[in-house]
């Protein structure tokens, strides 16, 4: 069977600035974008991400933290959201396009108009918190990726994974309670936001904490992604598969000490790949969050979209 990719962005993705010398930077995106204009990807199906109404925010959000966000962007200038979250004028447009191009790519997933999606906007979203931004993030993208597709097109089972090297814990709280919802992390121990101990587990059993050691390397992680998370995941049985693809696990990276380099990053794609082909029709959405060396991040998001291409 043919694979057909989505690659959902925007260019209000470089309009949310940061002061120089954060991480978080518009040269992600362009990183990302100049290693999918390579020939090897002219087959990507290429669309704009629309903006999100205030409704699809509140999926995960309620609707008086959207809106504190939304009176909070500034005309000019910085204004400080957390002690390491930043909005510029640009941050709203490209914040609830981030939201909207994550729906987006679950639409055209759900619907059969592609097989699997990648998702590349800024500001990340899998630190943000019902009410609470912090750690670059104001919405979580991913997480109401996956309440539009349990709302809107009746999955019965959602799967998130979270591969960023930093813990989810805007996504863990979210779905803490949510029974049709497994969210499952690997992450390093101990580092940024501090959560995501094994024994955080949520009220029905569906939170799946896997963390690594600094220094941990392709082969650590390959078998406690087999063993943590894919077991579990095919016993879950999920009706698709979100993934938050953070690329801050390579070698490379500046903020964190895992040692995976880009081949991890396909290898672990082709094995949620598999599973989805087994439960969820082969249904794949994957929605950007953090990767700060921009060489790691081109060459992870390279074997990423090659995975999903069925390379």
């Amino acid at each position: 069977m043919s694979v057909t990719t989505l690659y959902v962005s925007h260019p209000s993705a470089l309009d949310h600035a940061m002061p120089d010398g954060h991480p978080e930077r518009a040269d992600r995106i362009r990183a990302v974008d100049a290693a999918l204009e390579k020939e090897r990807f002219s087959g990507l199906l290429r669309e704009s991400a629309p903006r999100a109404e205030t409704a699809t925010v509140a999926l995960a959000h309620p609707i008086p933290y959207v809106e504190a966000i939304i009176a909070a962007s500034p005309k000019s200038g910085y204004v400080q959201i957390d002690s390491d979250t930043l909005m510029s004028p640009g941050t709203l447009d490209a914040s609830l396009r981030g939201v909207g191009g994550a729906v987006h790519a679950v639409d055209a997933v759900m619907s059969g108009a592609c097989s699997n999606a990648f998702v590349a906007m800024r500001p990340p979203g899998h630190h943000a918190e019902r009410m609470q931004a912090m750690g670059f993030c104001l919405f979580n993208n991913a997480a109401i990726a996956v309440r539009h597709a349990r709302e809107r097109h009746g999955a019965d089972r959602v799967a998130l994974v979270d591969w960023d090297v930093h813990h989810g814990n805007g996504s863990q709280d979210i779905f803490w309670d949510d029974k049709a919802v497994m969210y499952a992390s690997t992450h390093e121990m101990p580092l940024f936001p501090g959560t995501g101990a094994v024994g955080e587990r949520g009220t029905h059993d569906t939170i799946v904490n896997v963390p690594l050691r600094s220094g941990d390397d392709s082969g650590i992680f390959r078998e406690k992604f087999e063993k943590g998370v894919l077991a579990r995941l095919s016993a879950f049985a999920p009706d698709l598969i979100v993934i938050s693809a953070g690329f801050d696990a390579h070698w490379l990276d500046p903020l964190a000490s895992i040692q995976l380099d880009e081949s991890d990053f396909g290898w672990a794609t082709r094995k949620l790949m598999e599973i989805a082909d087994r439960h969820a029709g082969g249904r794949v959405v994957s929605v950007l969050e953090g990767g700060y060396s921009l060489d790691g991040l081109a060459r992870s998001v390279t074997a990423h979209v090659d995975a999903l291409m069925g390379r």
